[in-house]
């Protein structure tokens, strides 16, 4: 899939803009975001923690915390009638957007234990949900509840309807996140950092487990990550996000072949590699992500990047450049491919 053409948008953002309030003041958690979720397809959004992901995927269904509020964008998201849904003009709390959340648009959290409630057992949680969306009786919601907990790989899941989070390893419990989330067969999964807790093994077979779900049945998945290997393995589309923005946009291929931008390099060599050799040293981005009170002049990335240009970088900020389909880039070297030279390949 990953060379063929995308398939049209199930959900299509647009300039989002996202503020949450805080002691100090507003944050401009996400600040002009626009990208889609092609139908069938995953997109990864990646990028260091406080760039504003997780608020961008909680976006998509209207759950920010109560600080925090939509302040300008739209996020079209095309109903299986065919009609599309701006989601940032539903009421949060509203009948239309619950019938989405569940349904349409499920989350896996990164902390299974925070999802999960620990006074219920998992039949408790999952069965009311399957019913309320899935419109089953008792009985056949129960007897979903059983087929997707089997089909996530828990075993004896009959029996495991009636046992606590807490009897389950953490491994297990998001893979009980995972059941819930697609037990009412929603066409959009935004998948929160879920295998960052969890061993090697494990968070092999989860990801197994996602592809195998998405073959199966068409699902869109917006995955969000810190971890590029995880991208490398999952990913059709990539989304790099900095201080609110999306920095670098395109194909996992042309990302990972041909990054474009400085901060995306960076990430990209700060990643282990085999052969290596013990005792050598990973590269780090140097500095630290700024203060979303104190916002650099021109570009966001520039008091860390290797390549940047005095006088230009520090001044300009140059907007999202198109240098190809589905590709963008926000760097004023995009502009001047002359300049990039071996500084920005470095």
């Amino acid at each position: 899939m990953r060379g063929a053409a995308a398939p049209s948008p199930l959900v299509a953002v647009s300039d989002l803009k996202v503020q949450i309030g805080t002691d100090d003041g507003l944050v401009r958690a996400v600040d002009g975001v626009t990208f889609d979720v092609p139908r069938g397809r995953t997109l990864c959004i990646v990028g260091e923690s406080g760039s504003g992901k997780s608020v961008t995927g909680r976006a998509l269904m209207n759950l920010l915390p109560p600080s925090g509020r939509i302040a300008a964008g739209s996020i079209l998201y095309a109903g299986r009638d065919g009609q599309a849904v701006d989601v940032t003009r539903l009421d949060p709390r509203g009948r239309q957007i619950r019938s989405l959340r569940g349904k349409e648009i499920s989350l896996i959290s990164q902390e299974p234990m925070a999802a999960l409630s620990p006074v219920h057992t998992i039949g408790q949680q999952l069965v009311p949900v399957i019913r309320r969306h899935l419109n089953l009786s008792k009985k056949a919601a129960q007897a979903r509840a059983v087929e997707m907990l089997g089909r996530v790989g828990i075993p004896r899941p009959a029996e495991r309807l009636n046992n606590y989070p807490f009897e389950f390893s953490g491994g297990m419990r998001q893979r009980v996140c995972i059941a819930l989330a697609l037990s009412c067969r929603p066409r959009l999964l935004i998948a929160d950092e879920p295998t960052t807790a969890l061993d090697v093994t494990t968070q092999a077979n989860i990801i197994d487990l996602l592809q195998e779900l998405q073959r199966e049945d068409g699902l869109s998945i917006l995955f969000i990550t810190h971890d590029l290997g995880v991208v490398a393995e999952i990913a059709d589309d990539v989304a790099v996000m900095y201080l609110g923005r999306i920095v670098e946009r395109g194909t996992v291929d042309e990302i990972f072949a041909d990054p474009r931008h400085p901060y995306t390099r960076a990430l990209l060599k700060s990643v282990p590699r085999l052969g290596s050799g013990r005792g050598s040293r990973l590269a780090a981005i140097r500095g630290m992500v700024p203060s979303p009170f104190e916002r650099p002049q021109g570009c966001d990335f520039h008091p860390r990047c290797e390549a940047a240009i005095k006088g230009v970088c520090d001044t300009i900020d140059p907007g999202t450049i198109t240098i190809g389909p589905r590709r963008g880039v926000r760097c004023i070297l995009a502009r001047e491919p002359a300049a990039l030279g071996g500084a920005a390949h470095g």
